[in-house]
């Protein structure tokens, strides 16, 4: 039986224990990225996130990277730590979904609009942000956990040069996912009265 979007939202967590396996085929994971990129509301319909999808030996590749990266940034008795989160929680999942937002898109609107230029950028990243919500959910649905790391800028040239990427493309996320190993820990949830004003 379905969930309803209510059941999806509630159950959509963040999970850093993941196994590299899948419940549903590459194919279908690739209708729900095109899905939501083809349905997700954009500011003044700039459908300016791109998506870029990393499975099996780019996924992995990926995770190498970052860990290369901070190896040469961080001292060595912090890195092992960082290489055991980064090993568990993130490679060791069956994919990673990057987030792109098109500056060129960006930089045309804000042409376009001047009175709305200093907007858009910020506007861009309510965008994104949609998109990786849906499909962060979507995810969840089919029986994926994820988490949403950010480890750009420092490995935003690597990425760009792996994998061919537009240079006017920015790195906004990074979401890698798969079955979870283990159920995350209690919510701690703000009183919603400091949260919300309803004026009647």
């Amino acid at each position: 039986m379905a969930k309803s979007f209510k059941e999806v939202m509630k159950h959509r967590r963040t999970y850093y224990s993941l196994t590299n396996t899948a419940l549903v085929s590459d194919t279908e994971i690739q209708d729900i990225i095109e899905f939501v990129v083809t349905n997700a509301p954009s500011s003044f319909n700039s459908q300016s996130t791109r998506v870029v999808l990393l499975l099996g030996e780019n996924h992995k590749k990926l995770w190498d990277i970052v860990k290369s990266i901070l190896k040469a940034k961080i001292p060595a008795d912090a890195f092992e730590k960082t290489e055991i989160k980064i090993d568990t929680s993130f490679a060791s999942g069956y994919g990673t979904v990057l987030f792109f937002e098109d500056q060129a898109v960006v930089e045309g609107l804000q042409k376009a609009f001047p009175s709305y230029s200093e907007n858009f950028p910020g506007w861009s990243l309510q965008t994104s942000a949609i998109h990786q919500f849906a499909i962060w959910s979507l995810l969840e649905e089919v029986g994926f956990g994820a988490s949403l790391q950010h480890y750009n800028p420092i490995i935003d040239e690597e990425v760009a040069k792996t994998w061919n990427i537009d240079k006017k493309w920015k790195l906004i996320a990074q979401m890698p996912f798969g079955v979870p190993a283990q159920e995350p820990g209690e919510k701690d949830v703000s009183p919603l009265s400091e949260r919300i004003l309803v004026f009647k």
